[in-house]
Parts: structure tokens; C-alpha cells; sequence
């Protein structure tokens, strides 16, 4: 197909493709390695499909695509180079986490028995524990003396451990199972 000049009209796919030799030679000399060539060749077209509006046709479709890969390629060198090496699992190993669902559930609960507490001790304990407001802020918040914000703090901890059953505080965090997983790491 030609246009009225005689001149064959811009095709953005084929003049893409005809690229691909080149490029290919280009990521082969970046790499080093065939395979990791053709997918940085792969990423490149992907990248340059996804933006060809970009591309301004009249220009040099080689140029522009070599730079892509360039690009591609130093943006992946960079990300290897915070990435480590563990083949054996020797590292992940040693990263052990708690698990979320019981934080989740603790907190649930915790909500729950907060919603439980009267009004005046449930801002009082939120004031003084959550926002850490001392005693005397919380009391000029609240519009009362110091003594009734003690008070009230001292009530609304007293009920949440009613109302959550803990006996003592070696009742919070990891339990006993948990624990040996995640302090494994510390103990080496």
C-alpha cells in the first residue's frame, strides 16, 4: 500500500518488528545470556506497544526502541542489586513472622470489649492509652479533675481485663508455638 507521495504509510507494528535482529543483538551484548536477552527483547516490545502514542512517526523507531531496552535493562540491574541471592532458603528462614489473623482477632476482640466500657472510662482510656495524652491533658480534655481521669483509666483497665480474660500481660503477643518460630532467628 502507498499514499499519494508514492511512500509507503506508517505502520507502527512492522517497523517495530523489523527491529527485533537488532534489538535482540543489543540485549544479547547487555546480558550476556540468550535467554535473559529475549526477555529483556520481550519487555522492551511490551513496554514500546503500551506507548507507542509516544513515539512520533518521521523519527528513528530504532533509536527510540534501543533506548527502551537500555532502560529496561539498567532499571533490572538496579532492582537485582537489592535483591539477595537465597538459594538454599538460608535467609527466608530466619525471617519468621507472627501471624496476622490472631492480631486481627485480638484486636477485634479488644474493640468489642472497649465498645462494652461506659462512656467516661472509654474516653478516658482512649485519651490516656491510645492518643498518650498524660493524665493532666486528659483531665483538661475531659473537663474534670485529675484524680476522676486516674480513676476512670484505672476502671477501664481493670474491666477490659475482665471482659478480654487476661491474667496477666504474658497473655499478649505470640503465643508459646509462635514464639519459637519467631525469635528463632535471635536465638542462633
Amino acid at each position: 500500500m502507498t499514499d499519494d507521495t508514492g511512500a509507503t504509510p506508517f505502520n507502527f507494528k512492522r517497523e517495530m518488528l523489523a527491529t527485533l535482529p537488532n534489538l535482540r543483538a543489543f540485549a544479547v551484548s547487555l546480558t550476556n545470556n540468550r535467554h535473559s536477552a529475549d526477555d529483556l527483547v520481550q519487555d522492551t516490545i511490551m513496554k514500546a506497544w503500551a506507548r507507542q502514542e509516544t513515539f512520533s512517526p518521521g523519527t528513528n523507531m530504532k533509536a527510540w526502541l534501543f533506548t527502551i531496552l537500555r532502560n529496561e535493562f539498567y532499571s533490572q540491574m538496579r532492582k537485582r542489586g537489592r535483591e539477595i541471592a537465597d538459594a538454599e532458603g538460608r535467609l527466608t528462614e530466619q525471617m519468621a513472622t507472627h501471624p496476622e489473623q490472631y492480631g486481627s482477632m485480638d484486636m477485634a476482640d479488644f474493640r468489642s470489649a472497649l465498645d462494652k466500657l461506659p462512656e467516661d472510662q472509654r474516653e478516658a482510656i482512649v485519651l490516656v492509652g491510645a492518643s498518650g495524652f498524660s493524665y493532666e491533658e486528659a483531665a483538661e480534655i475531659s473537663g474534670c479533675a485529675v484524680g476522676t481521669i486516674k480513676s476512670r483509666v484505672s476502671r477501664a483497665r481493670s474491666a477490659l481485663q475482665d471482659l478480654l480474660a487476661v491474667d496477666n500481660y504474658t497473655e499478649f503477643g505470640p503465643d508459646r508455638d509462635s514464639a519459637k518460630v519467631t525469635t528463632k532467628a535471635f536465638v542462633r
